[in-house]
């Protein structure tokens, strides 16, 4: 296991709320996620980052010590460092240097199994490697230096910024393509009027062992960050007999590298399809509130700000103080305390997933002609039948529906809306 020595940075024209030792905790998180045997957790407050080393040299000759001491193998910086900022501390410290954006894709090259998310991980490799190319002939591979340094594609490749815009364009173009495929399904599914719900929130904060929940599913979940890379939809039966979609998503991160959301955007483009949003917290981090505003900050740059959400604090099964519970459910009003892990308020929560939909249905009576049975069918699938009379002149349907089913039906002549 590679060892690693950890920096963690704030400073001094941070405008974020993050306090330092959640910032050193969080690298700590990530870096155990990738596999990574950390051997010191180094906080350094700076008044502003420098052009040579980011921090200030006495610092770095401190790190340098301390990593050549404990036989480190790497150095992992809190904060994005420049191609001019890494080569100048990998010469000072005489370690291989990374800073956070490399860490986050070294465990996303990881966690990505399906060719779309190779593709997105490879994109944003490349993104973040061409600002940094010194000259020609620099070798990437994915098989050589360890953590940070597991190259895009799956074969070696000496790049140039040429070589390397060229591939970005060309992952660009495969992904639009398979964005374009999923707007196909995602219209298909309207067209079934199927409602979308997106599963939302921050790392680990339980999305995926509630997708498990809810669908009877088996996807992998674990205590490290990104287990889910790849998105997975599922139906769902309500209480009602209506059926939806859920689709879970990639978890979120604060200061999540823009290039990152760009290149996961055909994989994101659920959230903004979905007719509604449930944000997953975890109740029991005291990050709670930060991770709340970092989930509220990456919608609001895919643009969807304004969805209806629906807030679930999770993982109160290992909270022992109620009182807390209750001024965490006060401070997001319409909340749900829940576990995902032992189904505690399970039914109220997909009461309220209904409830969000029923809001939105119309209620009506409809008579349709014995010849046309097959729209019996249709409606037990696509719509709440209330009641059912069969009568003499036509089958008479008591019934709640979408708006969309609603304007569908005036197409159809042999369906008379009595009420």
């Amino acid at each position: 296991m590679e060892k690693a020595l950890l920096v963690s940075i704030q400073l001094k024209t941070d405008q974020g709320h993050w306090r330092i030792e959640d910032i050193s905790s969080e690298l700590e998180e990530l870096a155990l996620s990738a596999s990574v045997e950390v051997v010191e957790n180094i906080i350094c407050i700076c008044q502003k980052a420098t052009a040579n080393y980011f921090i200030g040299k006495g610092k770095v000759e401190e790190i340098s010590a301390i990593a050549n001491e404990e036989g480190v193998d790497t150095v992992i910086f809190s904060h994005d460092l420049s191609g001019t900022q890494q080569r100048n501390l990998e010469e000072a410290i005489g370690k291989k240097t990374i800073d956070r954006t490399q860490l986050i894709l070294d465990i996303f090259s990881r966690r990505a199994k399906s060719p779309e998310g190779k593709m997105q991980v490879e994109l944003a490799q490349l993104q973040y490697l061409l600002p940094r190319l010194a000259g020609k002939g620099i070798v990437l591979s994915n098989l050589g230096g360890g953590i940070g340094t597991r190259g895009p594609g799956e074969t070696k490749l000496e790049v140039d910024r040429r070589q390397v815009r060229k591939k970005v364009d060309k992952l660009k173009n495969d992904l639009k393509t398979l964005r374009l495929h999923r707007l196909t399904m995602h219209k298909r599914r309207k067209s079934n009027n199927l409602p979308l719900v997106a599963l939302v929130g921050y790392t680990s904060a339980g999305k995926s062992t509630l997708l498990n929940l809810l669908t009877q599913s088996t996807q992998i979940t674990s205590e490290k960050l990104f287990t889910t890379l790849d998105p997975l939809s599922k139906s769902l039966q309500l209480l009602n007999g209506q059926n939806i979609i859920i689709s879970d998503t990639v978890g979120f991160l604060h200061d999540l590298p823009h290039h990152l959301i760009e290149a996961f955007k055909a994989t994101l483009e659920e959230v903004n399809e979905a007719d509604l949003l449930i944000h997953v917290l975890d109740v029991s981090d005291t990050r709670l509130y930060q991770h709340n505003q970092a989930v509220l900050e990456v919608l609001d740059e895919l643009g969807a700000k304004d969805k209806p959400v629906l807030v679930v604090l999770n993982k109160i099964d290992i909270i022992e103080d109620r009182g807390w519970l209750e001024v965490s459910k006060n401070d997001f009003p319409g909340s749900i305390l829940f576990s995902a892990k032992t189904g505690e308020n399970l039914r109220v929560l997909i009461a309220k997933v209904e409830e969000s939909f029923c809001a939105r249905m119309l209620n009506l009576k409809i008579v349709i002609p014995h010849q046309r049975m097959e729209l019996v069918d249709f409606f037990y699938r696509k719509a709440k039948v209330n009641k059912i009379d069969y009568l003499q002149k036509g089958i008479k349907i008591d019934l709640s529906i979408s708006r969309q089913l609603y304007d569908q039906l005036w197409q159809d002549k042999d369906i008379r809306i009595i009420d």
